[in-house]
């Protein structure tokens, strides 16, 4: 008797578990367990590169390094450009050396020794003046040939003339250079000075300067290196411009609207939950995303790439670590 009750008992048992079963496969078929999406934190990378080939001397940051934007993060020499610096400011030095000769005119002495030139003409006209007004009056009353009077007569003219040009090349002397010449040695001066300016604009490049605030995550060269115009030196991530990415089935996108909040678990950092905002929501490549399930009565999905950026900055985020979307 006691054999046939434990029996009934466990008979009962049994059926009360199978039932219990039964329930929960029930009400996790109409309430199937919600699915995790889950992504990355990623954060906008900047490659510093150079702007000037030449051998890497000086590198003033390592791998971790916490840099401000503007900081110099390494130094790139070249002795082609040093002596290009050389050969552009010794012609701007004589350039100035020219202007300042049109500007300044003719020296003193020159001045003077066009004067004396000068006074030397005008002394030798009143002779031949002189000369030419004694011949004058002999040959009209016949007593020298018409030859000689010609003669004295053009050697008057000709120191006239001589005059003239003496008494010219004075004013030229005493003026100084014509405008012309002067804004044409203004103009090399210029040019020289153009030629400084860009040589020293290689200079400057030759300095790596931070784009931003941020971490120095890698750096490509060693001392010594030699690199050519371009050449990518390091990388530098900007801590404060942080997002994440989600690959979403379309399925799923219900719930997840570009311009709406959502809430942001990140594991490494604990149980806390961060806001943020969906930015954008755009299809990934067909070849990688469809999932094929016409075999069961279904169609075809699609993944999304959906990117999610934070509403205020999250401390201790950094790029890889994992996401889950609430």
């Amino acid at each position: 008797m006691k054999d046939t009750t434990k029996s009934m008992v466990a008979g009962f048992a049994a059926v009360i578990g199978a039932v219990v079963i039964v329930a929960l496969v029930g009400l996790l078929a109409i309430h199937p367990q919600k699915e995790m999406i889950m992504g990355e934190a990623d954060a906008t990378e900047y490659r510093v590169s150079n702007m000037v080939p030449g051998h890497i001397d000086q590198i003033f940051v390592e791998e971790g390094d916490l840099v401000r934007a503007g900081d110099t993060l390494a130094h790139v020499s070249s002795r082609q450009i040093d002596a290009k610096m050389m050969q552009a400011t010794a012609a701007r030095s004589a350039a100035s050396a020219q202007s300042r000769k049109a500007k300044g005119g003719a020296r003193d002495q020159q001045v003077q020794m066009a004067y004396q030139v000068w006074q030397k003409a005008q002394a030798a006209v009143e002779v031949y003046r002189k000369s030419y007004e004694r011949v004058k009056g002999l040959y009209e009353k016949g007593v020298v040939s018409a030859q000689k009077y010609d003669e004295v007569d053009a050697q008057y003219k000709a120191a006239q003339a001589d005059c003239a040009a003496a008494e010219q090349q004075y004013l030229m002397a005493k003026e100084g250079a014509q405008r012309e010449d002067i804004d044409a040695a203004a103009a090399l001066v210029g040019r020289a000075s153009g030629a400084v300016a860009e040589v020293q604009s290689y200079l400057d490049d030759s300095y790596l300067i931070a784009p931003c605030d941020g971490e120095v995550v890698e750096i490509y060269v060693k001392m010594g290196d030699l690199i050519g115009t371009g050449s990518p030196v390091m990388s530098i991530l900007d801590m404060s411009d942080n997002w994440f990415n989600f690959s979403v089935r379309e399925d799923l996108l219900s719930d997840i609207r570009t311009g709406e909040e959502v809430q942001v678990e990140i594991p490494a950092l604990g149980k806390d939950t961060y806001p943020a905002e969906v930015r954008r929501v755009q299809a990934m490549a067909s070849y990688a995303t469809w999932r094929a399930t016409k075999t069961n009565g279904q169609y075809d999905v699609k993944s999304f790439d959906v990117k999610v950026v934070p509403t205020k900055p999250i401390k201790g985020l950094h790029p890889g670590m994992t996401a889950i979307l609430k």
